[in-house]
């Protein structure tokens, strides 16, 4: 007898994870339905998806963008945060993938795992910002889950098939080293947007572009990693493989190495979020092995790429220090993508905030979403002043 289709929750639907989420489906369609769709102001995008797939609600972040998909549909469109919490929220809504980009990813995430809902999560910044919140709220909510979609996570996840964290001697995640891993320091104040937004491995959008140029994607994902696992950041290394053939691996305390494999896909990593414990048949490219050259990996460059230390010091710091950076960070991103700020004064003005910062040791979602509002707030004045 074939399965009960399940009905899908996906939030960035017009975003790379969305569109690679939508490739998925395809290819199994008796398996989901597609029944609520999210994203930020490309209301135009929306539409051929819902005529394709049967959705049966709309959401967009942008409130103008929201009023304007409504001329042209008879479904529910709702806007904003809480249009967002009543996707997720929707009884008939039965799994989340979470591929919005920035820190609104994580009251969504955190409102699925109180419904006992399972979160394919894509979207860093939930656990970056939220991490001690969301793993309470998973403690609290033993029939919710969330499987990692980055690929380095699905990686780890994969790799460790439910294995005892105290079995687990290091993580290892690889990072692709971005566009300048060759570059001299001195050239980084001559970046432009365009040579920033050239990835050598991934298509993916603009801010996690940038974010892989600076690392900084690298050590948010340090941050998750540490959540996500219960892994200590000492025992969370980052290394660079140019080629992104390896996805990440596991050191185990008796000496085996183990390593997830594949060619770079996000399909790959999003269909497991959706099949697990499965695994089920899936068209994509397949590593041949004997067509790979060889396999490179470089130890990280600090000097170079300060973002990535700025966020293990954000993660030994705790409570509301990982949200700190995060805000710096993406405000530091969208002024450089604005062109108002140099690519090489982006780790700068998370510097300034961090240092500037009150942490709050536990703190609440109030108070890291305070947090989170400060810091933004903070790197605009640091940005002005460098500018």
């Amino acid at each position: 007898m074939p399965p009960i289709p399940k009905n899908l929750c996906l939030l960035g639907a017009t975003g790379s994870i969305g569109q690679s989420t939508l490739k998925v489906l395809r290819q199994h369609p008796h398996r989901f339905r597609l029944h609520s769709v999210a994203a930020g102001r490309q209301w135009q995008k929306l539409l051929p998806i819902a005529e394709e797939f049967g959705v049966k609600k709309f959401c967009l972040w942008d409130e103008d963008a929201a009023q304007e998909l409504k001329k042209h549909t008879r479904l529910p469109v709702l806007a904003g945060m809480e249009g967002l919490l009543e996707l997720v929220s929707d009884p008939e809504a039965e799994e989340i993938i979470n591929g919005l980009v920035g820190a609104i990813g994580c009251r969504p995430t955190l409102e699925a795992i109180k419904l006992g809902k399972r979160v394919g999560l894509a979207n860093k910044e939930s656990m970056v910002m939220g991490g001690t919140v969301l793993r309470e709220a998973l403690d609290a909510n033993p029939k919710a889950s969330i499987i990692p979609i980055d690929s380095e996570h699905s990686a780890i996840f994969q790799c460790l098939a439910g294995r005892p964290t105290a079995e687990v001697e290091h993580l290892e995640l690889t990072a692709s080293g971005g566009p300048f891993r060759t570059w001299p320091k001195d050239r980084f104040a001559s970046i432009t947007k365009k040579d920033a937004l050239k990835h050598p491995t991934w298509v993916m959008g603009e801010k996690i572009t940038i974010d892989s140029a600076t690392l900084m994607n690298k050590g948010l994902e340090v941050i998750e990693a540490h959540f996500l696992f219960d892994i200590p950041f000492d025992r969370i290394r980052v290394t660079v493989h140019p080629t992104s053939i390896v996805h990440s691996l596991v050191q185990f305390r008796d000496g085996s190495l183990m390593a997830q494999l594949g060619c770079p896909d996000m399909q790959l990593p999003i269909q497991y979020a959706l099949s697990f414990p499965e695994r089920w048949s899936l068209n994509v490219a397949r590593l041949d092995l004997r067509e790979v050259a060889k396999l490179e990996f470089f130890a990280p460059d600090l000097e170079k790429f300060p973002c990535l230390g700025l966020a293990y010091r954000a993660g030994a710091l705790e409570g509301t220090a990982p949200a700190i950076v995060n805000a710096a960070n993406e405000t530091a991103v969208a002024l450089f993508l604005a062109e108002s700020l140099a690519f090489n004064a982006i780790p700068e003005v998370i510097a300034g905030v961090l240092d500037k910062a009150r942490i709050q040791p536990h703190p609440s979602l109030a108070e890291i979403i305070e947090a989170d509002a400060w810091a933004r707030d903070e790197a605009k004045a640091w940005a002005g002043r460098i500018h």
